[in-house]
């Protein structure tokens, strides 16, 4: 009986003793949610530098990327060697001073090659764009440069036509037409005779004079004019661009000058339309002789190959894009997507200065909006005189 006892009790302390030294149960570590990594966008690459296919009227690629903290559309045209009005145009709606940090903005960089040959200097001043074919032997590719000029304002038109190359300058003065002069003096500012080469000289730090007197292609201290009509008849590039071609463009080089707003190419066996905005001061009818004018803007060659797909192509579509020009080539034959499609379509980039670019991202760094307002809407200044650079600039 007392050993039954002593069994019961012990029992009775081993369960005791179980209850009091039980390891209370821990609750597990929070799963951490680790999010997913930021997909790596691809650099941009510079793009005015190709080789041309002889199938192929189309150079480069449409871009896209993400506008940055303190970006402008200046800023992002000036980074991707485009125009300010070709970024307007490509992003309609888009404020170009405040674009909004975080927004994907579409960088026209996909050129179809004016209808013009293939020779020397060809300027598009509806597209407000330069291309250079330097010269090439037989067997080896056509090279093509392009880049993004200014032109000539309103009443200041840059003439078109066929010209050459007739000399070249670094570092040249500006002889200020009296007429200017007299001009600011009526204000009280006296403006000097001439303009040293430096920083205040509109021409920039190199100049290429041309075969019609009083007018240049140059360089130019306000960058945030190329891409738009800001100049008296000549044709101004980025600083950058400029010192590259006046090492690469000889004297004597042919300069053809067309005034093309829908500029039409084959790729692939499909016809692509790429169309800017009909200046101004053309006095082309385009409103009521649209279909005829367009034949008349291709070379023989393309209008013949065109008239053979007449029924394929979507008039409608390229009515569309006339009217709202996005300056991206948009296919209208083939039945392939528009616009929307094409910029659906695109590269997502960084938004870093391309690789191969010739600007160092730093110097001669576009102005505030405030300023860019008052010197773009400036006063204009005189006509040109017979002196070649008391021109224009």
């Amino acid at each position: 009986m007392k050993l039954l006892r002593l069994a019961v009790w012990v029992g009775a302390l081993g369960l005791g003793a179980c209850s009091v030294f039980r390891h209370t149960p821990v609750a597990p570590p929070p799963v951490v949610q680790t999010p997913p990594p930021v997909p790596q966008l691809p650099k941009p690459q510079a793009t005015h530098r190709f080789e041309v296919d002889p199938g192929n009227d189309i150079l480069g690629y449409v871009q896209k990327t993400t506008i940055g903290k303190e970006d402008t559309l200046p800023d992002i045209a000036r980074r991707f060697d485009v125009g300010y009005e070709e970024m307007l145009w490509a992003n309609p709606g888009v404020d170009p001073w405040l674009p909004g940090v975080g927004r994907e903005v579409v960088v026209p960089t996909q050129f179809i090659l004016p209808a013009a040959p293939h020779e020397g200097v060809v300027v598009n001043v509806a597209a407000m764009r330069i291309f250079y074919y330097p010269p090439h032997k037989k067997g080896e590719p056509q090279i093509v440069f392009t880049h993004p000029i200014g032109i000539g304002r309103v009443g200041w038109r840059t003439p078109e036509g066929s010209t050459k190359i007739v000399s070249r300058q670094k570092d040249p003065v500006w002889v200020v037409p009296k007429s200017v002069r007299d001009e600011h003096a009526e204000d009280g500012e006296k403006l000097p005779a001439q303009v040293p080469a430096g920083p205040d000289n509109p021409l920039g730090q190199y100049m290429f004079r041309l075969g019609w007197p009083s007018y240049l292609i140059h360089g130019t201290n306000k960058p945030y004019g190329v891409g738009m009509r800001s100049s008296h008849g000549c044709m101004r590039l980025y600083p950058e661009d400029i010192a590259v071609f006046f090492d690469l463009i000889p004297i004597g080089t042919k300069v053809t000058v067309v005034n093309q707003p829908y500029v039409f190419g084959w790729r692939d066996g499909t016809l692509y339309l790429q169309a800017y905005s009909v200046m101004e001061d053309d006095s082309r009818d385009w409103s009521k002789n649209r279909k005829r004018l367009l034949a008349n803007l291709l070379n023989p060659k393309l209008q013949k190959k065109i008239a053979g797909y007449d029924k394929e192509i979507d008039w409608q579509r390229v009515g569309d894009l006339a009217h709202a020009p996005r300056a991206v080539p948009v296919p209208v034959t083939g039945g392939l997507g528009g616009i929307d499609d094409v910029i659906g379509k695109s590269s997502l980039v960084e938004n870093t200065l391309p690789a191969g670019s010739n600007w160092d991202g730093q110097s001669g760094l576009l102005v505030d909006e405030k300023t860019f307002k008052d010197l773009v809407g400036g006063r204009a200044e005189a006509p040109p005189t017979s002196q070649t650079q008391a021109a224009v600039h």
